[in-house]
């Protein structure tokens, strides 16, 4: 598909003109600069149906030694090599800049296929001094407004002429939606550029440095593509100062209802907090696949009996979640990543699966023979049951009394049941009771 890839310096409007471009909110949009720092792809229609891939990454301040800076320069000269055309986004309001001019010289040394776009050009005033920026050389140039959607239909079009028959259409793709969730600082980027093998997001020891949710495809020849979601490190609410950050979490906990499975971090360092119980009741709420990932294992390589503890311990404290599986892992020295996916396509499976009528009513015959309740004063009879969707598996029991009056710990004891007998030991069951007629 036709690349185009969105650069230019902090705070120009590019994730602004991103969401515009692809039609939803897919990036940050915040005043505070260096918002975006890793880079989002999405799909642009430009015309019938048919579009191309827009990549939006994070604002070069190319004289700046800062660490982000420095990165995000590596990533966007990577992203150069696969993008088709640049969007270079200038500020109109700002005027002409050496940190434009430092961008416009190593774009042209490049060599790509360069649109200017200068943004924010609201009024005559605006358009007066837009004109500075054809100082820059570039041979095509677009004034526009990304926040009031100004002309973005004549950006549609240079986008169409400079394409030409390499349109496409958005590519209906059955995959594995995998999001990387945990607290800031737990090593979820490190993570993930292991499990893709190549440095895809920035990695830092600074809490907070995955500001979007960054989607990530992998390609594999033995099974469904899997797309990897790098979340925000979602911290408690009180401790949320930065508005940029609470709307990471709230992108966070919105990517939650969207995937297939979760990857939950937790470190040996730490180990469960009261908050990763918190998050984790909410993946149980919402009856969401998950694996638990213990992350710096390594910290009980020569320790193995406090290792074996640890374990029981964690154990312990996520019995409310007794499906939930365990895999011990060092993202930074690579032990036991190989191990993920795999789980990730056996999870994933167990989690649509669908299991027979006939076998499931020969299990509900079983427990009606081993034990019987009252509720009320009057005794619970079980008719038949069915399995009524998948992901999560979902079963339907018809009963005698007013579903409203199942106690909780009947609930339990039918979903682990449900778990145990029918082959959903690592995904969680979803039982309801349902009043026959």
């Amino acid at each position: 598909m036709f690349r185009v890839a969105i650069v230019g310096r902090p705070n120009v409007g590019k994730s602004t003109l991103f969401n515009t471009l692809i039609g939803e909110k897919k990036a940050i949009v915040e005043r505070t600069p260096g918002i975006t720092r890793d880079f989002i792809t999405g799909f642009a229609e430009i015309e019938d149906g048919k579009g191309v891939e827009v990549i939006d990454t994070g604002g070069i301040d190319w004289g700046s030694e800062d660490f982000f800076s420095t990165r995000i320069q590596e990533i966007v000269k990577k992203i150069l090599d696969i993008a088709d055309l640049v969007l270079f986004v200038v500020d109109a309001k700002e005027g002409l800049t050496a940190g434009d001019e430092d961008i416009a010289r190593f774009l042209r040394e490049s060599g790509k296929k360069v649109l200017l776009v200068v943004n924010k050009v609201e009024s005559f005033e605006d358009e007066e001094q837009a004109r500075e920026f054809f100082a820059l050389g570039f041979e095509e140039t677009v004034f526009i407004s990304a926040k009031n959607r100004k002309n973005i239909h004549l950006l549609r079009e240079k986008i169409r002429e400079i394409a030409g028959d390499n349109l496409e259409e958005e590519k209906e793709r059955h995959v594995i939606r995998v999001a990387i969730l945990g607290r800031p600082n737990v090593g979820k980027s490190t993570l993930l550029n292991r499990l893709i093998g190549q440095e895809r997001v920035i990695v830092s020891e600074i809490p907070g440095t995955t500001r979007d949710c960054v989607d990530v495809l992998l390609e594999r020849n033995d099974g469904l593509p899997l797309v990897f979601i790098d979340t925000p490190g979602i911290r408690r609410r009180a401790r949320i100062e930065e508005r940029a950050e609470k709307f990471s979490v709230d992108k966070a906990l919105e990517t939650l209802r969207k995937i297939d499975v979760a990857l939950f971090l937790v470190t040996a360092e730490e180990g469960l907090t009261h908050q990763d119980k918190t998050l984790l009741r909410q993946i149980d709420k919402h009856y969401k696949a998950c694996l638990l990932l213990v992350n710096k294992w390594d910290l009980f390589e020569d320790k193995p009996q406090k290792g074996k503890i640890f374990l029981e311990l964690l154990r312990h404290h996520l019995k409310f979640m007794s499906w939930l599986p365990i895999e011990v892992i060092s993202s930074l020295k690579g032990t036991n990543i190989e191990k993920i996916i795999p789980l990730v396509d056996e999870i994933y499976a167990e989690y649509r699966k669908r299991v027979p009528t006939s076998r499931v009513n020969e299990l509900l015959e079983d427990l009606k023979r081993q034990y019987s309740f009252n509720i009320k004063g009057k005794r619970l009879k079980f008719y038949y049951a069915t399995q009524v969707d998948i992901a999560p598996p979902t079963f339907v029991i018809f009963i005698n009394v007013d579903p409203e009056e199942i106690p909780r710990h009947v609930e339990k004891f039918f979903r682990r049941k449900f778990q145990e007998t029918l082959g959903f030991e690592k995904v969680p069951v979803r039982v309801i009771f349902r009043l026959r007629d």
